[in-house]
């Protein structure tokens, strides 16, 4: 996969199949990245995601949600512009991009890119980051800032950076996760166990001069942050 920041690749995922991508309602992405964000094969949204699509140009192939965060004239261009709309009542058990996740699954999507997850509610990122590692498909959070990547048991994940991240950090989505290695970084591991109850894996950087960054673990959920400090 490709994105403005960096490429991935998932020793798992076959390179020909096109990821699908979901703007959801969280910190909008700069218009400028996603405008720069190419190589999926749709793009949905989910409520408040309009307005990011709207702002960028980005005509999403369907709109879902309750509409109780979008901006009136971002749902009528989707409106006017023939966009699918699956309109939702706001007492739901699931959030919108619960939701989402679900129906993208389900209409065979075979990786999700998601952006617009991150600040805004905790709540809601919470329940996104959860949902999203437990997703039998390779899915990704990401926009200029952050990104947050999933490895799970016998996977093995390679970042390429265009724009090194200021700080990499492990986060383990299940109780422990063992067997993770990571190099080409100033606090590499080997065959280590990482566990939620004490996350100790924070803020590492790539060594000067590496732009790739490769990780395995062989049990359990891992999930790789970057950050990127921008202007």
């Amino acid at each position: 996969m490709e994105f403005p920041q960096l490429s991935l690749s998932l020793s798992s995922y076959p390179e020909t199949a096109k990821p699908w991508l979901l703007v959801t309602g969280g910190r909008p992405p700069k218009t400028s990245w996603l405008k720069a964000l190419q190589g999926f094969a749709c793009c949905w949204a989910a409520d408040h995601g309009i307005d990011a699509c709207c702002q960028a140009k980005l005509l999403p192939d369907v709109l879902l949600g309750d509409g109780d965060s979008a901006r009136a004239t971002s749902w009528s261009w989707a409106e006017k512009n023939g966009v699918a709309i699956q309109k939702y009542p706001v007492a739901k058990d699931y959030t919108d991009t619960q939701l989402a996740l679900q129906l993208m699954i389900k209409a065979g999507a075979p990786a999700i890119i998601l952006t617009g997850a991150f600040g805004g509610r905790f709540d809601h990122a919470y329940s996104t980051m959860f949902s999203c590692a437990s997703l039998d498909i390779p899915c990704t959070l990401i926009d200029e800032t952050e990104a947050l990547f999933y490895v799970k048991a016998g996977q093995s994940l390679t970042l390429t950076c265009q724009t090194v991240p200021k700080a990499i950090s492990l986060l383990p989505f299940t109780p422990a996760c063992s067997g993770v290695t990571i190099n080409n970084v100033r606090w590499p591991l080997t065959e280590a166990t990482l566990t939620q109850q004490s996350p100790n894996a924070i803020s590492n950087e790539l060594l000067t001069g590496q732009i790739d960054l490769s990780i395995g673990v062989k049990s359990g959920i891992l999930g790789v942050y970057c950050y990127w400090e921008t202007p």
